[in-house]
């Protein structure tokens, strides 16, 4: 949870920029998951709140991340930085498998992020395959 309210002017332009999806999952707000204001550099580790540090994120990836910029990446076992969805692309260092069921990572980074943010729990996957049947998913990155 923020430690700093959040303009609502603030809100709008980091809402807009984000495309009202997650900037990890790439969830989409409108199917109804809860969207939060995510500062990518936590409020704990003296990120501000800034359009530059926030962006919007789903709350099982908000959840997940916590208070965290790093985790481990299960090929190299080194600590990486967590994917910064205002710097970062999406492609770079993610895929979809398994028809968009699932987030695989391709770099150290999307690894990590992957295993971090628990993107491929068993209730996430199982919506993904709902959202495809409905053709709502997966979204152009």
């Amino acid at each position: 949870m923020s430690k700093s309210s959040i303009p609502l002017v603030l809100r709008r332009q980091v809402a807009s920029d984000s495309c009202y999806r997650c900037g990890y999952c790439l969830t989409l707000e409108v199917i109804g998951i809860p969207m939060e204001f995510d500062h990518i550099i936590p409020e704990s580790h003296d990120g501000p709140t800034t359009r530059a540090n926030l962006w919007l994120a789903c709350s099982r990836c908000n959840n997940s991340k916590a208070d965290r910029t790093h985790a481990i990446d299960s090929v190299s076992q080194k600590r990486v930085r967590l994917f910064n969805p205002r710097k970062d692309k999406w492609d770079a260092h993610f895929r979809w498998a398994d028809g968009g069921q699932r987030i695989e990572g391709k770099t150290a980074i999307g690894r990590a992020t992957v295993e971090a943010l628990n993107f491929n729990l068993r209730v996430r996957v199982m919506a993904r395959r709902l959202w495809i049947d409905a053709g709502w998913h997966p979204p152009l990155s």
